[in-house]
């Protein structure tokens, strides 16, 4: 009986190896196209504003010259803009990160991104600069895909690729440790010395 339920739980067991190689595969080539989107979207040159951009090291600064600067329409574009390129990440990081705190490292990876690429941006890139507020669009971005679709997606997908058993294993009693020799010897003594019926003591009467 146990030969026979064997092969078709190994041949469970490969189908999910599979699917999880195949899962990881579609999402790190999704997480290269973002990485080469974002590259492009945030490292191109931009002469024209060289004169105008200037860095921002204080929250919410931006934010607020949006509200008062722009137009509606320019400032949902620009706001927008930053918080949807921020969404990959929550959408796609869950599937590398461990479980145990997955939000927490998944917004933190975010952050040290985006701070990483705004530092380019200002350090290399005409016309662009380091903007705090990005860093924080951005990372909200990035919890919003989270909360909407990348935590529903990533733990199915991990509910699934789980090796079965594994969860039966820690919950199965652990066996009793066999005996060793001196152990049995101990107690064959101990039962030697121990006192004999009364039926033996009135046969030697």
């Amino acid at each position: 009986m146990t030969a026979e339920a064997n092969p078709p739980a190994r041949q469970g067991t490969w189908v999910r190896v599979l699917v999880r190689g195949v899962v990881l595969t579609v999402v790190l080539l999704g997480l290269v196209a973002f990485s080469v989107l974002l590259a492009k979207v945030t490292l191109t040159p931009s002469p024209a504003s060289e004169d105008l951009v200037t860095a921002n090291l204080r929250p919410g600064r931006s934010l607020r010259q949006y509200a008062e600067d722009y137009t509606f329409l320019a400032a949902c574009k620009q706001a927008g803009g930053n918080l949807l390129l921020g969404v990959p990440f929550g959408l796609l990081l869950p599937f590398f990160v461990p479980r145990r705190l997955r939000m927490i490292r998944t917004t933190l990876l975010t952050a040290v991104a985006m701070a990483v690429v705004e530092l380019v941006q200002g350090a290399l890139v005409q016309g662009r600069a380091f903007d705090i507020d990005d860093v924080i669009l951005n990372t909200a971005g990035a919890l919003l895909g989270y909360f909407v679709l990348g935590r529903r997606i990533s733990h199915r997908y991990y509910t699934y690729a789980d090796v079965p058993g594994s969860s039966e294993q820690r919950d199965e009693p652990k066996p009793k440790p066999a005996r060793t020799p001196k152990k049995a010897a101990a107690k064959r003594t101990t039962a030697s010395k121990a006192p004999r019926p009364l039926l033996d003591r009135l046969r030697r009467r």
